[in-house]
């Protein structure tokens, strides 16, 4: 549980409490076997409490009522000691997927309701599938334990079919095989009836979950209460224009309702009169989107990371061949090592880090290494595309920085260069227009050059001259007519 300041939490507080499921003999023996080793005695306990304030053969939702019951029905103190306990308690449960907590904004008495949503313990099979838990659960009881616990949860398949090639049809009747509905007369108002229950619920969650569709209570009941910036987002309750302009950038840069009132609380962000202003919100939500970006793209390399080392991918025996209209030249990095066919079929089925490996004669730098792991995981372009991009870089001896590099990958993407063929005619491409754009540039330079060559001749210059000999008078005749054409022009 979320709570900044313990004055947001009281005893006086109201809550209510949601389920939509009933415990059964495997939950209550996961919840004493399984997630109490992970959270402790009290927090099952807390958890315990909570579903039992619902009739066991219901489901839906408890009274309204204090806080004041929760904290005398689970022997706590109404005071800070008490708050923290319980907060600590709670935190405990959502962070292993058993409660959900929210706080909902009543406008009208401007107040705030909590409620606890309960969520049914995991089986035995979904649970062991899951690795976070499963991780902890080793850490607290050590793995012989775990190994214990899921072979007593879990019931083994026959000895009869262990090893053995089966195959499963299903023969079971399908529903309209067996009944037949009456559709010729239609109950509106059961059908009515229906669609005004349960699914308001369903179309809260929606709306809280969708970017850039956000009322003044979804922001004014997360916004905090000793803010200087609260006043102004008040003001937003009439201000619909405001309202709209911080829906547009939300949803611009796809931010959460969270990320919104954290940007809003910012200095800066309203001017004197208390208007938003659109530029400094556009400005501080563009740089957390980059770096909520940045972030999720290192989280994905990390799990890409433990996905394999937990995962590693089993060799393909298959090589794809490549045709001959497709052929790269082998580097002279290579002559003598392999021929042309045995360099392709490299660079079309090797990963792309044996690939970096053979070019580099010591060890791959860093830095290069993580330029590639972006391009493969994060930005998902094929091995045989980076391995085409790797030999384009070191045949034409072009930068290996980043920017370059980048410009490069976001170009293939945009022209969706997928396979080792398009790869291969998009370097061949880039090398056509690299040669017509030099030629164009040796063509212009040799015509500035002869455009230069009239407005002022070139004059050689002789070193080593021998002694000149003394000018006839005819010749001193001529060399002055010549200088004074050259004064006048």
């Amino acid at each position: 549980m979320q709570i900044t300041n313990l004055f947001h939490f009281t005893e006086n507080h109201r809550f209510y409490i949601f389920r939509q499921f009933s415990l059964s003999a495997l939950d209550n023996k996961m919840l004493s076997s399984i997630y109490q080793p992970m959270v402790g005695a009290y927090a099952v306990s807390v958890y315990t409490w909570l579903y039992q304030q619902i009739a066991v053969d219901k489901d839906g939702y408890s009274p309204l009522e204090q806080q004041r019951k929760l904290f005398l029905g689970l022997d706590l103190e109404p005071s800070e000691r008490g708050r923290k306990h319980l907060i600590e308690q709670t935190s405990k449960l959502e962070a292993i997927g058993l409660l959900q907590t929210s706080r909902k904004y009543i406008p009208s008495s401007d107040d705030y309701v909590f409620e606890y949503q309960l969520n049914q313990p995991l089986s035995p099979h979904e649970f062991f599938k899951n690795q976070h838990f499963t991780m902890l659960l080793r850490d607290k009881i050590g793995k012989y334990l775990v190994l214990a616990y899921r072979d007593e949860l879990s019931a083994p398949e026959p000895v009869e079919f262990a090893g053995e090639d089966t195959y499963l049809e299903n023969i079971s009747v399908p529903f309209y095989d067996l009944f037949k509905l009456n559709t010729q007369v239609i109950d509106y108002e059961l059908e009515q009836a229906l669609v005004e229950m349960a699914p308001v619920r369903e179309a809260a969650t929606k709306h809280e979950a969708r970017s850039g569709d956000f009322t003044y209570s979804d922001i004014i009941i997360r916004f905090p209460r000793e803010s200087y910036n609260r006043k102004f987002v008040e003001n937003m309750k009439f201000d619909k224009n405001q309202l709209t302009t911080l829906n547009y950038v939300a949803g611009k840069y796809t931010l959460s309702l969270q990320e919104t009132c954290r940007l809003l609380d910012e200095d800066g962000i309203f001017n004197g009169q208390g208007e938003l202003l659109l530029e400094v919100l556009q400005h501080k939500a563009n740089l957390n989107f980059r770096q909520g970006k940045k972030r999720e793209d290192e989280r994905e390399r990390y799990l890409n990371k433990v996905e394999e080392f937990h995962h590693p991918k089993e060799a393909v025996p298959e090589e794809n061949p490549v045709e001959m209209a497709y052929y790269l030249e082998v580097p002279l990095v290579f002559k003598g090592q392999c021929d042309v066919h045995q360099y392709n079929m490299l660079l079309r089925n090797d990963p792309y880090i044996h690939v970096l490996k053979k070019f580099f004669p010591g060890s791959v730098p860093d830095h290069i290494l993580n330029i590639f792991e972006k391009i493969d995981l994060n930005y998902k372009l094929e091995e045989e595309v980076i391995n085409v991009l790797i030999h384009y870089l070191k045949v034409n001896n072009l930068s290996w920085t980043k920017p370059y590099i980048d410009s490069i990958v976001s170009d293939m993407l945009g022209k969706q260069v997928s396979t080792y063929e398009q790869a291969v005619e998009y370097i061949r491409e880039s090398a056509r227009i690299k040669q017509k754009s030099a030629k164009a540039s040796t063509s212009a330079k040799g015509s500035l050059d002869r455009g230069r060559g009239k407005q002022k001749p070139r004059i050689s210059i002789i070193s080593n001259a021998r002694k000149a000999t003394p000018l006839t008078e005819e010749e001193q005749e001529e060399l002055s007519q010549l200088v004074n054409e050259l004064e006048r022009k």
